[in-house]
């Protein structure tokens, strides 16, 4: 079975052996893995299961000064710090007088089809992936200011509908765009939950997010593609909501999040989305032994890809301050053909 199969059949909830993994290391834990291992020999044992193609960039940073930029809706980001933030929002006022909304054709780029193909040409037994950046929540925040945005959604309500209105038909424009190109999947990016909850509260989310997601998937869908999104934080108030949508892969599952027991969420829900991560990277991967890290993805593996429905990953890509010996058992779990 080739690694895109593995892919597909957890998707359609059928069991695989090996489960398929993806695993991500930032720069730091990357570099001391070739220290700890002298070479990069190492990147050769992993199976490139699923590859990222291409992506959408809907952000269009914009240099503005040493330390500023200014992305595709106005906003103005301060970069010199990590995490970098937003300093001035595109719209300070809840009203989109004398604002010009981006145009679709901002974000076309004529090379990108042939990038992908390239790529997914170097790899023709992965699963493709295509991605449309920001998601739509994070978006509105983006050109609103987070807490002016969680305010128009208490007393603006009118104006915060129309913004995600507006952002979901210049979305549309982006998954149209990955018509014509053969992937597997179009994945977005959307981090509706915090540590112990939705950030909107489930009512809210369910009137303004909801139905703007049903849409786009519905869209994806119609590719004959599969629809996937990255969610930080706890969403377990409303997996009825995102199963209902046609989510079909919900990617991160922070295990130490409110709810977000994977073994719970895949007794409730195994047979109807695919669980995408659930290695814990704020504990299991920082805080435990490499045997209990060993143990905990052989755990994964034989609970949460019974019957199918998912891939295995840590929730976030390796992080610096990983302890190397942790980092080096995660390798070796992952890559142990089991």
């Amino acid at each position: 079975m080739k690694p895109r199969d593995s892919v597909l059949e957890q998707t359609h909830h059928h069991e695989t052996r090996p489960v398929p993994y993806s695993l991500t290391f930032e720069n730091e834990v990357a570099e001391q893995l070739d220290e700890h291992y002298c070479g990069q020999q190492w990147r050769e044992r992993l199976t490139p299961y699923i590859v990222s193609a291409g992506r959408i960039d809907t952000i269009q940073m914009k240099t503005i000064d040493e330390v500023h930029e200014r992305d595709a809706f106005g906003s103005v980001w301060r970069m010199d710090q990590r995490p970098w933030y937003l300093e001035t929002p595109a719209l300070p006022e809840p009203s989109f007088d004398g604002y010009e909304f981006p145009s679709p054709d901002l974000f076309h780029d004529r090379d990108l089809q042939e990038k992908v193909r390239r790529r997914m040409a170097e790899h023709p037994d992965s699963f493709h992936i295509l991605s449309v950046g920001w998601g739509l929540f994070e978006q509105s925040w983006r050109i609103r200011g987070f807490e002016n945005a969680l305010m128009d959604a208490v007393i603006n309500a009118d104006f915060y509908e129309e913004l995600l209105h507006r952002l979901t038909e210049l979305y549309l424009t982006h998954v149209a765009q990955w018509a014509s190109v053969p992937g597997d999947a179009i994945m977005f990016g959307d981090d509706w939950g915090m540590q112990h909850g939705v950030i909107l509260g489930p009512e809210r989310w369910r009137r303004f997010i909801k139905p703007c997601w049903a849409r786009i998937y519905e869209a994806v869908h119609a590719q004959g593609k599969l629809a996937i999104s990255h969610c930080c934080g706890s969403v377990a108030k409303i997996m009825p909501d995102i199963v209902e949508i046609g989510l079909d892969v919900l990617e991160s599952v922070q295990p130490e999040a409110s709810g977000m027991n994977p073994y719970e969420l895949k007794k409730q829900w195994g047979d109807r989305i695919t669980f995408w991560g659930c290695l814990g990277s704020q504990s299991t991967i920082h805080f435990g032994t490499p045997a209990e890290i060993r143990r905990e993805v052989q755990r994964l593996r034989d609970e949460m890809a019974r019957g199918g429905g998912y891939i295995l990953a840590p929730a976030k890509s390796l992080q610096p301050g990983t302890p190397i010996e942790n980092a080096v058992a995660v390798l070796e779990a992952f890559t142990e053909l089991l």
